[in-house]
């Protein structure tokens, strides 16, 4: 069972990848063009360009969101997002109240450790970073789960 379950890791992980980015590009996207119901707490608007922390933010979260999407620069994407999630986290949410459940911080710190995961772990199967770095880079590391998801 865990053989077989070691033998998806890459590919579980590339999914998980891919809906992290998905997710958080959402975010960005909503917030800087006023889709998908707009900027959260801005009635369906969108977050005046320019404007700080939010417009940054939103910036960060629909270009990273949309890196780690693609798996392209997933480790240095994903070090961003973390960061712009953990400061989110503990500028805005923490002075409200203690504990995410209580200062409306759970997407906040949810994406801060799934990006950090990712920094770790890299892009998984399906990401273009393996199609960039390309074969050489398999046979170099010797990591079996990189060649494994070159293949996929």
């Amino acid at each position: 069972m865990t053989g077989r379950l070691d033998s998806a890791q890459p590919y579980v992980l590339g999914l998980f990848r891919i809906v992290i980015g998905l997710l958080f590009a959402c975010h960005g996207a909503a917030s800087l063009f006023g889709v998908l119901g707009g900027a959260a707490g801005g009635n369906g608007g969108t977050i005046p360009a320019g404007t700080w922390p939010g417009w940054y933010a939103a910036v960060i979260q629909l270009v990273c969101g949309g890196l780690v999407l693609l798996g392209l620069g997933t480790r240095a994407a994903a070090l961003l997002a973390s960061g712009s999630m953990a400061y989110a986290y503990f500028d805005v949410h923490q002075s409200v109240a203690l504990w995410p459940l209580q200062n409306g911080g759970e997407a906040s710190a949810m994406f801060c450790w799934a990006f950090f995961l990712l920094i770790f772990t890299g892009s998984g199967a399906f990401g273009l970073d393996r199609v960039v770095a390309g074969p050489a880079r398999d046979a170099a590391s010797g990591d079996a789960d990189a060649r494994a998801s070159a293949t996929a």
